[in-house]
């Protein structure tokens, strides 16, 4: 887990940047989670202020609503709350390509300055210095979503001026754009930071928040490319109790059903 922002406000960098990504959510919007910080976004809005939002994962599960975070998109907490289970060939070519998902939420282990992720190779694809767990379902995600809101830690291993290997396509290589794709791509990328968006015109991603007591200097410096700051800069509006008592409720049951509480 991240270290609290200075000062220790009450909360730390991890939930500051979940509640802001759950944040961005609303009811009835349909919304293709991925696993791990996406799913813990997603679920914290669907528990709060956006209960009717419609939660689908990879394997299947169309509206469900675990009690607890699921370990896997096999996991059968989600199957077990779903309003219906279908097969994953009907989740891409029915919902997903059939442009009836509205937003995905995804993470990665690398990000560059025009949006594209990376979650299968560093280092060169053929003698790799790591192999990741691969795309998965991302570059449909990526491709075919009406936006995508992306969450990972801030980093220069992870904010990255190329990606080594491109999984998920954001705005090319080059910032050339998305060539014919459907989707919107990438419209918010949410940190332990900040939140940044992409230029409409450059599509390079832009620093358009902080959040509460960190400097501007720090995700610069955090940042492996020359990254642009708006000028219209703002702070994000912190966690309320409501929703920090929410997300932490969540997580105490998640740990304590799958035996890690402690």
């Amino acid at each position: 887990m991240a270290d609290p922002p200075s000062g220790d406000p009450g909360y730390t960098a991890d939930e500051m940047m979940t509640v802001t990504a759950a944040r961005h959510l609303y009811d009835g919007q349909v919304c293709f989670v991925g696993i791990g910080l996406p799913s813990e976004a997603a679920n914290l809005a669907r528990l709060s202020h956006a209960p009717d939002v419609v939660l689908i994962y990879e394997s299947g599960t169309i509206g469900t609503r675990p009690t607890v975070l699921p370990l896997s998109i096999g996991d059968g907490e989600l199957a077990e709350h779903a309003d219906m289970v279908v097969g994953v060939p009907e989740v891409f070519a029915y919902w997903l390509q059939g442009g009836r998902i509205d937003v995905g939420f995804l993470s990665a282990a690398q990000i560059d300055r025009y949006g594209n992720l990376n979650t299968t190779v560093i280092g060169d694809y053929d003698h790799p210095t790591t192999r990741l767990p691969g795309a998965g379902g991302a570059p449909e995600i990526a491709s075919a979503a009406g936006e995508v809101i992306v969450m990972l830690r801030h980093s220069p291993r992870a904010f990255v001026p190329a990606v080594d290997f491109v999984t998920s396509v954001g705005f090319g290589r080059h910032g050339e754009g998305r060539g014919g794709s459907p989707g919107s791509g990438p419209t918010v990328v949410i940190t332990d930071l900040g939140t940044l968006a992409p230029d409409p015109v450059s599509h390079r991603l832009t620093l358009t928040a902080t959040h509460p007591g960190v400097p501007v200097e720090r995700v610069v410096a955090e940042t492996g490319w020359d990254l642009e700051v708006a000028d219209d800069l703002t702070t994000t509006e912190p966690p309320n109790p409501g929703e920090l008592a929410t997300l932490r409720q969540l997580k105490a049951r998640t740990r304590q059903a799958h035996g890690t509480e402690g």
